[in-house]
């Protein structure tokens, strides 16, 4: 049976890769288990001092599974795990972003990517709110940019990605751009490793833990609108909502 996540260890890096390339990698409520598995595994062996996340496909996270979502407070849940996890998460990218997978991306402690990639945060355009992810991303993105992309739903590049702060490095050959950031992270101190990430990882972590709730009733609220049902409609159906001008 095909699981949506896979999960490899070498040279103590696990590896998880999201495969489920036919709804684009969305946030699915088995896909978001599977993670979620996945890295409580990861945490908890002690060979393990860091861990990739990357995908298959032409798209690392598309965002919302409209077809068969995850809870939002299952999200929040995911996103909470990998800030606190004692190991840090890479993600490595070389594909397209958008949505609730930017959420994904910039809850990740190091994110690299390709020439290929391209991001979005597309909510508005489908009548909701990018809610949940912005308790992750808000610590750490410019405040201009992200108005500005929250609001418009503009596509950007890698090197705009890394301006911002959604990105930490991009380069033309994503594997030769994380070998010396993987090298230093297996030269670290477990203990030390898991300290140093605690410090680095606190606005994110508050962020979640004092307005995960609110953030996802905001979510849930949005989701549920006419507005919601009328953009995802036109976005199956391939045409504008009836609000764009």
């Amino acid at each position: 049976m095909a699981t949506p996540v896979h999960a490899t260890t070498a040279a103590a890096v696990t590896t998880l890769t999201l495969d489920s390339p036919a709804n684009r990698n969305a946030l699915s409520a088995e896909l978001v288990a599977e993670l979620r598995a996945a890295l409580a595994a990861a945490g908890a062996d002690p060979a393990v001092r860091a861990v990739v996340l990357t995908h298959t496909g032409g798209t690392f996270c598309s965002g919302a599974d409209l077809k068969s979502p995850s809870a939002p407070a299952d999200f929040v849940a995911l996103l909470r795990e990998i800030a606190e996890l004692p190991r840090p998460v890479v993600a490595r990218v070389t594909g397209h972003v958008r949505a609730g997978g930017l959420g994904l991306l910039g809850v990740c402690d190091i994110a690299a990517a390709g020439p290929g990639s391209s991001y979005a945060f597309t909510e508005t355009h489908l009548g909701v709110v990018p809610a949940v992810i912005s308790a992750p991303l808000l610590p750490r993105l410019d405040p201009r940019a992200a108005a500005r992309y929250f609001l418009t739903a503009e596509a950007f590049d890698a090197a705009e990605a890394v301006r911002i702060g959604l990105l930490t490095l991009h380069g033309d050959d994503v594997d030769e751009t994380l070998a010396p950031v993987l090298a230093g992270l297996r030269k670290a101190g477990p203990q030390a490793l898991a300290a140093t990430k605690r410090l680095v990882t606190a606005p994110v972590r508050a962020a979640l833990a004092q307005d995960g709730a609110a953030l996802t009733e905001l979510s849930a609220h949005h989701f549920a609108s006419a507005e919601a049902r009328e953009g995802i409609t036109a976005r199956f159906e391939r045409r504008e909502p009836s609000w764009a001008l």
